[in-house]
């Protein structure tokens, strides 16, 4: 079998790797695959990539990545570095020394591993089990509520049998039952930590991935969960009865805003929103100036420090300029974030929306404008709620010109959703300009978008169907003409539809003089009867 050399750094990772992440029975499994010579076809693509078959009761595929370990796979799905992983590390070694000393090695570091974990779990277990809290009961303040469920899940781990959305509902199904006969605002407020805690269990479940194989399996997971329990945080939230917290449960509630600040203003990178919870927290608080000057006074002397981390820096001022949008001063507000280290355009996204609930449009804009720097560089899903909230605003403004700049600076980007302004706004001229700056063929563009500006004025598509007929024959190939065909047939019924019957035969008779040396193009214009 034809040996791969890879850098012996590679290697080392690559051992290191399976020895933290699988167990010994795969490595013997893996053993005798190597063994029994069942590898085959291993390459090296694209410089960081080694591709190896497995012939085992199935043909197993194996992808290894070199620079990011963790994302290696293999066809067989195993929730572990398998057993076809181990055979070709067994492969690979062997252009360094023998595979069995690296079984031998392997094995040895692995069982010891695996009875110190035993070892570690056993002790655990036994302290936990003395120090076991029972449910907590509404005289419990929230801190006590935050350790029981810690205690509940402890241990809990991501893995293809345990995802984010099975830990999401195992705790409300678990947590929240134990407050059923609670009286309100407690019981609403213990559902609150509830999803707080799920929020912050999301966070550390990212963190800890961040270095597994299973990285961007948990991060989906984390993103598309934290939203949703976002949501519900912010649903339930709207229903809490603040006033009553903080007349009769005032401690309660200022160690929630306190674990909710600890989480908000750390900087920490996290899949969380928690700078959208801090804010929505602490907008339910606008009545109680005593409360809001203290937060705010708060903030001042942590910006004071000269040791803040750029992150978290940005958390405090994002914090600080909240308060200013609260009191309705949003120029302050901006002046504020105008020292931020790293504007993103999703941070700000809730004041947009708050914008459009209560219709405040001239607001809207100030905003959308001041974001329009680090929209244009945002990821695409930030970047199409922006123009969609735009969008929303165009109608309240004089004319649309500010938009239609808005859109052109950032095409490519935003090309789906200028066109389909365009065309909403019956702007079929500026939409056509459009798809031949863009060199866009009709046969790429939506059937329906077509027959409307056809509908409108067929002549408008002459100079799109050119284009694309010139562009095709220009690739002179066989498969290109037969487009161009195509093409040609539409443009004859447009031209039909006019009343130029005259101007199309000059035109085909143009075309057919000017490419008269391909003789594969004059084929496929004399089987369409275009010429004789």
């Amino acid at each position: 079998m034809l040996k791969l050399q890879i850098p012996k750094n590679r290697m080392n990772a690559l051992i290191e790797w399976f020895r933290d992440s699988s167990d010994p029975e795969r490595l013997e499994r893996g053993w005798d695959h190597y063994h029994k010579g069942r590898l085959a076809g291993i390459e090296l693509r694209h410089g960081v990539e080694v591709h190896a078959l497995v012939r085992d009761t199935r043909l197993a595929e194996v992808i290894l990545q070199l620079d990011r370990i963790e994302r290696s796979e293999c066809s067989c799905r195993d929730e572990e570095p398998c057993e076809h992983i181990a055979a070709l590390l067994f492969s690979l070694y062997a252009s360094f020394s023998r595979p069995e000393l690296m079984l031998l090695k392997l094995k040895q570091a692995m069982l010891i591993k695996q009875r110190q974990r035993e070892s570690r779990a056993t002790a655990i277990r036994s302290e936990k089990k003395s120090d076991r809290l029972d449910p907590p009961s509404a005289l419990a303040p929230p801190s006590m509520w935050q350790k029981y469920f810690d205690q509940q899940f402890y241990g809990f781990s991501m893995s293809q049998q345990h995802s984010v959305e099975m830990f999401y509902s195992a705790a409300k199904n678990t947590l929240l039952p134990v407050a059923k006969d609670w009286a309100p605002p407690l019981k609403e407020l213990y559902g609150l930590h509830v999803l707080l805690f799920v929020l912050r269990k999301i966070g550390h479940f990212y963190e800890e991935s961040k270095t597994s194989y299973m990285s961007y399996f948990i991060e989906t997971g984390a993103r598309t969960t934290g939203r949703q329990c976002l949501d519900d945080f912010l649903a339930m939230l709207a229903e809490l009865d603040v006033d009553e917290l903080a007349a009769n449960h005032p401690a309660y509630w200022k160690e929630t805003l306190g674990m909710i600040s600890d989480m908000a203003l750390s900087g920490a990178e996290t899949p969380i929103a928690w700078l959208n919870v801090y804010r929505s927290v602490w907008g339910r608080m606008g009545a109680y100036s005593d409360w809001l000057n203290k937060e705010k006074e708060r903030l001042a002397q942590l910006l004071k420090q000269s040791d803040v981390p750029p992150r978290r820096r940005d958390a405090l001022l994002a914090a600080s300029a909240h308060f200013a949008v609260m009191r309705g001063d949003d120029d302050e507000a901006r002046r504020i974030l105008d020292g931020l280290h790293k504007r993103e355009s999703r941070d700000f996204f809730q004041y947009l929306h708050r914008c459009y609930q209560t219709g405040q449009w001239d607001r809207m804009l100030a905003w959308l404008r001041w974001l329009l720097p680090a929209v244009q560089r945002a990821h695409q899903e930030e970047l199409r709620q922006f123009c969609q909230y735009w969008a929303e605003a165009v109608p309240h403004q004089r004319d649309d010109t500010e938009w239609v700049e808005v859109m052109k600076a950032m095409l490519p980007r935003t090309y789906s959703f200028y066109t389909a302004y365009l065309l909403k706004a019956h702007r079929y001229r500026a939409w056509v300009d459009l798809q031949l700056s863009g060199r866009v063929s009709p046969l790429e563009l939506y059937a329906l978008d077509v027959k409307a500006v056809e509908k409108h004025d067929p002549a408008l598509l002459l100079p799109v169907y050119h284009q694309a007929v010139e562009r095709s024959i220009a690739e002179k190939n066989r498969a290109a003409y037969k487009t161009a065909m195509r093409l040609l047939k539409k443009l004859h019924s447009l031209y039909q539809k006019l009343g130029k019957t005259d101007a199309w035969e000059e035109y085909i008779h143009r075309l057919a003089l000017k490419h008269s040396r391909l003789r594969a193009l004059q084929e496929e214009l004399r089987k369409g009867k275009w010429i004789p």
